[in-house]
């Protein structure tokens, strides 16, 4: 009974962090759309494991699809922190050129 009590809690968990990604930090960088809508998936994933637990969704078929899901999102992800992360040192460094004298 515990164990199904934790993947309903990891499932509100998940979907809890993808709504505040997508409502609260969507303003800063719409990239937070796409890692909330990521999280929403994964608690959609816990949930649905936890009211269908004669299937294991995180084995076989469905762990690879899952898997597959995770891998696209971290790599999209990724790129996107370091564009960002990349436009934000070329205008710091900018900025320090317009400053010296």
């Amino acid at each position: 009974m515990e164990q199904y009590a934790q993947q309903f809690m990891y499932a509100g968990l998940w979907i809890v962090i993808g709504l505040i990604l997508i409502f609260s930090m969507a303003r800063e960088n719409k990239i937070f759309i796409l890692a909330g809508a990521f999280f929403l998936v994964l608690g959609g994933w816990w949930l649905a494991n936890a009211l269908l637990p004669e299937v294991d969704l995180f084995a076989g078929g469905w762990g690879i699809a899952l898997k597959c899901i995770t891998g696209a999102a971290l790599l999209i992800l990724t790129a996107a922190f370091v564009r960002e992360y990349r436009r934000k040192s070329a205008a710091a460094r900018e900025d320090d050129k317009e400053d010296r004298p």
